[in-house]
């Protein structure tokens, strides 16, 4: 049987995270490619909401507040303390974050249908393959994969990696955004990824980065939106 919380009080996550305001959402985070999804869609929107650090460094992520609210142990988590029907909604996984609060500004979607079933295609894209590929690749450039002697699996993301970034490419010639001229919750999506592959991984001369002309042309623009320069910090680290 499903237990139901009534007030944000009622999750125990509060007990290791307080609010200051609990009646703002309540976000729970790490400034990573995923976690900033979160954070930037939250400043695109201006919804009034309350960061929380969640640290690695300090396995804040295995404690049992966070997996009581996230029993996956990962980042971003989000608790909307005036969900549907007025009542608290706890989301985790970043990709269900950026649709729940799409929905709830009617904001970063297309209201047509079909292009926005479009758009999340393009959100399925980078979590099922930019996100995991993204991420292999900055494990073996940047961590423990440079002790490896065989280098066939480091190629063999950086290949598919390679391929992934040409398929986005190709799509945004003549685009100004994903979704032609608006800018949505699939840029939101693939974007952190792009931006973390060449810089936090420093995995740019590794993937050719510079073949695709259009992804850098895109990923520049990004980059310097308020929203998204704002987001890229948040939560602080101190």
């Amino acid at each position: 049987m499903s237990i139901t919380f009534k007030t944000l009080d009622d999750f125990p996550i509060t007990r290791k995270w307080p609010a200051a305001h609990p009646e703002r959402l309540q976000l729970y985070s790490l400034n990573t490619p995923n976690g900033v999804k979160a954070s930037i869609m939250l400043e695109e929107t201006g919804l009034p909401y309350e960061a929380h650090l969640v640290d690695f460094g300090k396995n804040d992520q295995t404690s049992p507040e966070f997996l009581s609210l996230n029993p996956n142990n990962r980042i971003p988590a989000l608790i909307d303390p005036d969900g549907p029907g007025g009542k608290p909604l706890a989301l985790w996984e970043s990709g269900a974050i950026l649709l729940y609060l799409a929905d709830k500004t009617g904001r970063l979607m297309p209201s047509d249908p079909a292009a926005r079933w479009q758009t999340v295609q393009w959100l399925m894209f980078q979590m099922g393959g930019i996100g995991p590929m993204f991420g292999q690749v900055g494990f073996f450039n940047k961590f423990a994969g440079k002790d490896y002697e065989d280098k066939r699996p480091r190629d063999r993301y950086v290949a598919e990696s390679r391929r992934l970034l040409g398929v986005l490419d190709a799509h945004l010639k003549g685009r100004a955004w994903v979704m032609g001229d608006d800018y949505t919750i699939a840029d939101i999506a693939i974007f952190p990824w792009v931006r973390n592959l060449v810089g936090f991984y420093g995995a740019g001369d590794l993937v050719g980065f510079a073949d695709f002309a259009e992804v850098n042309r895109v990923l520049d623009v990004f980059a310097a939106r308020p929203a998204v320069q704002r987001g890229l910090v948040i939560p602080s680290r101190g």
